[in-house]
């Protein structure tokens, strides 16, 4: 064997032991309420704070897992790129191990983020972008959008839907679509299964979100990640993927039209809200926000769950991991308009063969030359055709470079000169 075959055993063989060192981390299912905490919060008209009990979790396995790999690592850029997803999955093993407490809080931010950290810009914040969002949908309050009149939508029929897109873009590799009496979530993806809560109401839309982020992204990703045959860690989600997995799913909806001003509302809530708890707010005065936003008890209950599981109910240490599904937005549009603008078109299908990080795009290239990494056999439909998205950041490019600010003052004056209109 020569030293290159030596370098690509041993490469597989890291990307190996991670792998098997992710398998014991399972963040969402670890952090996840029963049904009784719910009914027991009503029932005490949702005056007092939930009571939970979080399984143990022993990090040891994982953590010898990754000693075992890290004795294996060199100096070279494709070990620093192993390092860092090692360090991913230790911080993820820890946070486990501390739930309840405030140093689950702690590594929650090291591995997510939090609102007030910077953009890649150095000034901009994912909790800017959330008070913008919120600040500019009120004031569309009153006009007439062209929706449809409010409607619930059942599971029943979101899961029909779901069932012949997959059935269209997988095929036999389709995954099974159940409808589920309890879930965490309105509904969750795997690569053999996409779960949808039997209680949840849906837009109209939402079947087509669904669609397109569940999926379009989470279940091509992970299938794609699974058919990695010498780099298994590709299959594995862990929280070093998030910002970019979250960010390719509420891209996929933005470039496709499914999104909507609630869904993007909601994701601004999300961010609003953790940075409430992290201020001091409790469990009770995140629902009552929710609350007053929303109107629904049950849909208050579980915003704010998203926000406490795991962390201190009294306040001081949410889990952020919410923050990053707006933030991953701003990071892969900024990534996707950043390849048009160096013609480097040939970047767009790398993002899709597994579970990975923007910043891992370097080495991925490398490992591809190298054999190791397959090309992405499922595809988003706006990536298998490329033409719109990149004649929108074509046009995009273009855009950025104008003088905004003479722009808008240009037309602050004409619209400030006009009545409003009531139609």
């Amino acid at each position: 064997m020569n030293k290159i075959e030596i370098e690509k055993a041993r490469i597989c063989q890291i990307s190996s032991i991670l792998y098997s060192a992710s398998q014991p981390i399972r963040i969402l299912s670890h952090l996840e309420w029963s049904s009784d905490v719910k009914r027991q919060f009503f029932a005490n008209k949702a005056k007092e704070l939930p009571a939970i009990n979080y399984p143990v979790f022993d990090p040891n396995k994982t953590l010898a897992l990754l000693a075992e790999a890290r004795a294996l690592m060199g100096n070279s850029d494709l070990d620093n790129w192993l390092a860092r997803i090692a360090n991913k999955l230790e911080n993820a093993a820890f946070m486990m191990a501390f739930v309840g407490t405030k140093k689950f809080y702690e590594f929650s931010v090291t591995l997510y983020g939090k609102p007030t950290n910077h953009f890649v810009d150095g000034k901009s914040t994912p909790l800017e972008l959330a008070n913008i969002f919120d600040k500019k949908i009120s004031s569309y309050a009153g006009y007439d959008f062209g929706a449809p009149p409010p409607m619930c939508y059942l599971a029943s029929g979101i899961a029909e839907q779901m069932e012949v897109a997959v059935k269209e873009m997988f095929g036999n590799d389709a995954p099974k679509v159940q409808v589920v009496d309890e879930l965490s979530a309105n509904a969750l993806a795997s690569p053999k299964l996409i779960r949808i809560r039997k209680t949840a109401c849906f837009t109209d839309l939402d079947a087509q979100q669904l669609i397109n982020h569940e999926a379009h992204i989470h279940v091509a990703t992970s299938i794609n990640g699974l058919n990695q045959q010498h780099l298994k860690i590709l299959a594995a989600g862990h929280p070093g993927t998030t910002k970019t997995q979250e960010g390719l799913a509420v891209f996929s909806e933005y470039i496709t039209n499914s999104i909507d001003l609630d869904r993007l509302r909601r994701l601004a809530d999300r961010i609003i809200a953790i940075q409430m708890a992290i201020e001091g707010a409790d469990f009770l005065d995140v629902y009552h926000y929710f609350l007053n936003r929303i109107g629904s008890e049950s849909q208050a209950y579980e915003n704010s769950r998203r926000v406490f599981r795991g962390g201190v109910l009294t306040g001081g240490a949410p889990f952020t991991k919410d923050g990053v599904y707006l933030e991953g937005l701003i990071r892969v549009h900024n990534f996707l308009k950043a390849a048009a603008v160096n013609g480097r078109a040939d970047c767009l299908k790398l993002l899709f063969c597994g579970k990975l990080d923007i910043e891992d795009i370097p080495v991925l290239y490398k490992l591809e030359a190298m054999g190791l990494c397959q090309p992405a056999k499922y595809l988003p439909p706006w990536i298998k055709d490329a033409r719109y998205l990149l004649a929108y950041l074509t046009c995009s490019e273009f855009l950025n470079k104008m003088d905004i600010d003479k722009i808008y003052q240009h037309y602050d004056e004409l619209l400030h000169s006009i009545p409003k209109s009531s139609i």
